[in-house]
């Protein structure tokens, strides 16, 4: 009993110790939605979209990032591309084949406000899986719907990625 007394008041100590290093640090979460929209880096003007995976990947960066009409405002470009592979080797018991879908994200930042400096330009991908079944409107269903999954996935990496760029 008497060693847990003496320990608490330099347990006690040390946390307060912690606690105010800690105090003392600035942290800028990377997941927070308000402060980002805030910079004028971040306020991008998108282009139109020229697919359905285009516009997640722009819905997804304007979520976190905001949208600006102003025409001096960084302009991004993306394009998104996908590639299906089967995961099973040859097994033909089964009739149910699992695929994976694979999203290629590039996004360009132009700057447009007559500055020289170069554009920005990321690529990202990512992956989604589903199952093929032979009945061709689920089939189909399932391949669009774990495609705009690989590029949501894709778009954050991306906008993680110009975090970091733009961070240097």
């Amino acid at each position: 009993m008497s060693l847990s007394k003496a320990l608490r008041p330099i347990a006690l100590a040390g946390i307060l110790a912690i606690s105010a290093a800690l105090g003392a640090c600035s942290f800028a979460p990377v997941y927070s939605s308000g402060t980002l929209a805030s910079q004028p880096l971040l306020n991008l003007a998108f282009a139109k979209p020229n697919s359905r995976l285009e516009q997640v990947v722009y819905q997804e960066l304007s979520l976190r990032f905001g949208h600006s009409e102003a025409p001096d405002a960084p302009l991004a470009q993306a394009s998104v591309s996908t590639s299906a592979a089967d995961t099973m080797l040859s097994r033909t018991d089964n009739p149910e084949k699992p695929v994976e879908v694979t999203a290629t994200a590039t996004l360009t930042i132009t700057y447009r406000d007559g500055s020289s400096k170069p554009p920005i330009k990321l690529t990202r991908f990512a992956t989604a899986g589903y199952t093929r079944s032979d009945q061709v409107l689920a089939d189909r269903e399932a391949a669009r719907e774990a495609a705009e999954r690989a590029a949501k996935a894709a778009a954050e990496s991306l906008r993680l990625g110009l975090l970091a760029a733009l961070s240097r």
